[in-house]
């Protein structure tokens, strides 16, 4: 027991992370808390949900377990599976059992990308029942109150092999993180990547040129994300353009012209 509280409590977030509000989603994610209510995050790369995801937890002061999805995870990933070790067989608990024990958050990135077999789990943790089943061990654990379950995905990728079935949404409160309004982000990029005012002033000004293009065949422009790398290289001493190439053009895309095309508007700014 002794060892499996210290592993909940290297989830758990002891200095305040660096977020700003952008309309009332903390104020909403505290009530689904309060409520033992699921939370559903939508909204584009970068755009600051995993980041919320941890103000919130360090707000309520639980762990945050966190689960990177994709095509590979299974059941087993998430709820713990038997492992042997020098001949002796023992159980070991998936991030979502472990949250669920400890009242944890446990927080699905990219939920979308598991597959549809695995993500039926988390049904009856997301209603009023508020249950996991462990079928290799025939257990039934009830999670306590103060555990929350978090999804997030983007829609920007949604197609019909990826996305969540209506029996699945229908279970949470969806809270929308689009890019923050130019005030905001301009705050972010400064405070994140230790740059003046006006240095990131010209970065988002660049993302919202590139958020732009997507009638052009770009997917999405750049994020938050890609403008604070861009600050952190400026700072080491890197030319703005270079680094803007580096952190922006040829990260978003490897279409020769929409290159050319980013590349002319990050001259335009610097």
């Amino acid at each position: 027991m002794e060892s499996k509280s210290k592993k909940i409590e290297e989830h758990r977030i002891v200095e305040e992370p660096f977020y700003l509000e952008q309309k009332n989603e903390l104020t909403i994610g505290l009530a689904a808390y309060r409520n033992g209510i699921p939370l559903l995050l939508k909204g584009p790369t970068g755009s600051g949900k995993t980041r919320f995801m941890q103000f919130l937890a360090w707000k309520l002061g639980r762990p945050l377990i966190t689960v990177s999805c994709h095509d590979d995870l299974s059941t087993s990933d998430l709820v713990g599976r038997y492992l042997i070790r020098g001949g002796d067989t023992f159980w070991m608990d998936g991030p979502m059992t472990l949250a669920v024990r400890h009242g944890a958050i446990c927080y699905l990135d990219e939920v979308v990308e598991a597959r549809k077999d695995t993500t039926v789990v988390i049904h009856p943790l997301a209603d009023d029942r508020r249950e996991l089943a462990i079928e290799k061990r025939s257990e039934l654990l009830t999670a306590p109150p103060e555990f929350m379950l978090a999804v997030s995905y983007n829609p920007g990728y949604q197609s019909v092999l990826k996305d969540l079935k209506q029996s699945t949404r229908q279970r949470f409160i969806a809270l929308e993180l689009n890019y923050p309004e130019p005030s905001l982000e301009i705050a972010i990029v400064s405070h994140e990547a230790g740059v003046d005012e006006n240095m990131a002033r010209s970065l988002v000004r660049i993302a919202e040129m590139t958020r732009g293009l997507k009638d052009s065949g770009l997917p999405e422009g750049a994020s938050t994300r890609l403008l604070v790398h861009s600050g952190i290289l400026i700072q080491e001493g890197i030319p703005p353009r270079e680094t803007c190439r580096a952190t922006i053009s040829e990260v978003l895309t490897d279409d020769a012209e929409l290159i050319a095309a980013i590349d002319e508007m990050i001259s335009a700014v610097f």
